[in-house]
């Protein structure tokens, strides 16, 4: 027996010793005062005492009652002890009646038995009633009154609504939460109560519940909720005085390998809804299991996920390629830690390193290859346009060329919804390279399946939106947004890597996939949001400043055009490009890409010019800038 056995087992038997002593007590105080007005005979009858103090026992034990810790277990946990009593008065009062001597009275058993619940439920909540009992003696004779408690609203009645109630009111510093009651939308709960604390309502009587109640905090305990119903709850929690927490999943928490609060404030991600990143059962994630996988832009935003997402698919080596030496080397320290059974190799590669790139190939012969390595700023690449054109087209070339050559399995772009009419150089050059895989996929000697994967905006990736607006509120403002009606999609780095990779098990070859990107948020909205996030008040508190469409931005993006007809595949969020009608001729689209090199030095006009002549070489549509051109006249909502 190990001495944890030994430990539980010693405290198991303390705790029944006790309840035996506190029977006892409980017949005796019981029989003393039945003896005013009848004589009993106290000595006669210990025997009978004995048996129902084993007997209760024994039904404590069959109840699970020494199986609990109690300093863990809420008040509703007292229902268990209510219930083992119960049935050990049924069968002591049965015995008493059934028999003719009547060794214990009625009065007695019933009497004795209220007592023993006093005793048992004192004994296993001692510490809260001590601790009760102090700040009333602190209050009374020293005038230390315990701080005001936070009056806390949770909305969600759910599994991780009850566990923050719980937790609120019994694990929380000197108990400084009190839980007025709960806000859910199921009608079979209203007025229900839930850790003892009522359901009082539905998310449309947020605002004149938090009124009603004086509530202090308002905290959303609901997961996997959708975009537009997190904002709903959030604008009617905002017309509030309250400050506004979230529950991070409580399945997140439990998976997490670092600590995680129990409470957090509202991120940007929450505005977007929280999809759960997991393997759809439709999809046959074999093609990318057990691979040699090359990722390359490793150390960046989307490759850094991919790198770490595709680790659990078992490859048996990853190849992880990028410039960035710093970013690569933390990437690698990570990965090895955390899957020392996985041969992971670094790449310090330039991807327009035509020689470079070729030796990691013939080093590592890839099956499957995630192409992430772009630039991707498009204000810094109107500026150094010859730049786009070197890495985004160039680096492109070099990667599917050799994967035609190795006959890799299967080769990913990362591409992206500025590709879609093009009215910046970077939205250009990605649908240059979308045509590179195109071109290549036609080849009578190709055994790759090239695809490519569009999608917007990705939230805390770097020099985004949500990093620059928390990098002003810190700073106090100016918040800084180009034009009051602008709008993007967002979306997860978590989630867009997860249909990254289903994406890439889908594709048949030579088709482009779209990410099912939601709804489409408006970008001062965004920034307003998180303003009243940190309990600031937008254009007063902290300044909105709009400053003009920069270069190359429209004012909204589009993930396909009127040509493009997106079809649904067997993931509900991913839809397949398969009828280009790109008009190339293969041969004179091969020459206008040799021939890039000679006007990469041309200003960003001329340049996105010239491949918009790639692009659509008949000239047939050229309306990129026509359906952006903002309404200088707009105010903000």
């Amino acid at each position: 027996m190990t001495s944890k056995r030994r430990s539980v087992r010693w405290r198991i038997i303390q705790l029944a010793m006790l309840d035996v002593l506190i029977v006892f007590g409980a017949y005796i105080i019981v029989f003393f005062v039945r003896s005013v007005s009848a004589s009993l005979d106290l000595s006669q009858r210990l025997w009978v005492i004995a048996l129902s103090a084993v007997l209760m026992v024994l039904v404590l034990y069959v109840f699970g009652v020494y199986q609990r810790l109690w300093s863990r277990t809420s008040g509703h946990g007292v229902v268990v002890i209510l219930n083992a009593v119960a049935v050990h008065t049924l069968l002591i009062s049965a015995y008493a009646l059934l028999t003719d001597s009547r060794p214990l009275p009625l009065s007695v058993v019933l009497l004795g038995n209220l007592l023993s619940l006093v005793g048992f439920v004192a004994v296993r909540f001692r510490s809260r009633l001590v601790s009760g009992a102090a700040w009333r003696w602190r209050a009374i004779w020293h005038r230390e009154f315990p701080l005001p408690r936070t009056r806390v609203l949770i909305v969600g009645a759910g599994e991780s609504g009850q566990s923050l109630a719980w937790r609120l009111k019994h694990r929380s510093p000197e108990h400084r939460y009190e839980v007025v009651g709960f806000i859910d939308d199921d009608p079979d709960k209203q007025n229900m109560y839930v850790e003892g604390s009522r359901v009082v309502g539905t998310r449309a009587s947020i605002e004149a519940v938090a009124n009603a109640y004086r509530v202090d905090l308002i905290v959303v305990a609901v997961h996997n909720i959708s975009g537009p119903a997190f904002r709903e709850i959030l604008t009617a929690c905002e017309r509030t005085k309250s400050l506004i927490k979230v529950v991070p999943d409580l399945f997140a928490m439990v998976d997490a390998t670092h600590s995680t609060d129990f409470l957090r404030n509202v991120q940007p991600d929450d505005l977007i809804g929280r999809s759960v990143i997991s393997r759809y059962e439709a999809v046959d994630l074999a093609p990318v299991t057990g691979k040699v996988i090359l990722i390359t832009g490793a150390a960046g935003s989307i490759g850094s996920e991919l790198s770490r997402q595709m680790m659990s698919y078992e490859p048996t080596k990853a190849v992880l390629l990028d410039s960035n030496e710093s970013g690569l080397h933390d990437l690698l320290l990570e990965l090895r830690r955390r899957y020392p059974s996985i041969e992971i190799i670094p790449a310090l590669v330039d991807v327009t390193v035509p020689g470079a790139v070729r030796a990691v190939f013939e080093a590592h012969r890839p099956q499957i290859v995630f192409h992430a390595a772009a630039y991707k700023h498009v204000p810094m690449l109107e500026y150094y346009p010859a730049e786009a054109v070197r890495v985004n087209v160039g680096g492109t070339h070099n990667l599917a060329e050799l994967a035609l050559q190795f006959a890799v399995e299967r080769f990913v772009l990362i591409s992206t919804d500025k590709a879609v009419n093009p009215s910046s150089v970077m939205g250009a050059s990605k649908r240059v390279c979308e045509l590179v895989l195109h071109t290549l996929a036609q080849r009578e000697d190709n055994q790759t399946l090239f695809t490519a994967v569009r999608f917007g905006n990705v939230l805390g990736s770097r020099g985004s939106v949500v990093p620059t607006f928390n990098r002003q509120i810190d700073d106090g403002g100016p918040v800084t947004v180009t034009h009051p009606v602008v709008t993007r999609y967002f979306m997860s780095i978590g989630e867009a890597v997860n249909l990254i990779i289903h994406a890439a098990c889908l594709t048949s070859g030579d088709d482009i996939f779209i990410l099912q990107m939601g709804d489409v948020v408006r970008i001062v909205e965004l920034a307003e949001r998180m303003i009243r996030m940190r309990g600031l008040r937008p254009y007063q508190d902290i300044e909105i400043r709009f400053t003009g469409l920069r270069s190359g931005e429209k004012l909204h993006e589009e993930l396909f055009n009127g040509s493009e007809i997106p079809m649904k595949t067997i993931h509900p969020k991913i839809m397949r490009i398969d009828d280009w009608d790109a008009g190339l001729a293969t041969a004179a689209f091969w020459e206008q890409i040799a021939a890039l090199g000679t006007f990469a030095q041309m200003p960003a006009d001329d340049s996105l010019a010239k491949l918009r002549q790639i692009i659509y070489p008949d000239h047939a549509r050229d309306r990129a800038y026509e359906a952006n051109q903002p309404n200088t006249d707009a105010q903000p909502a």
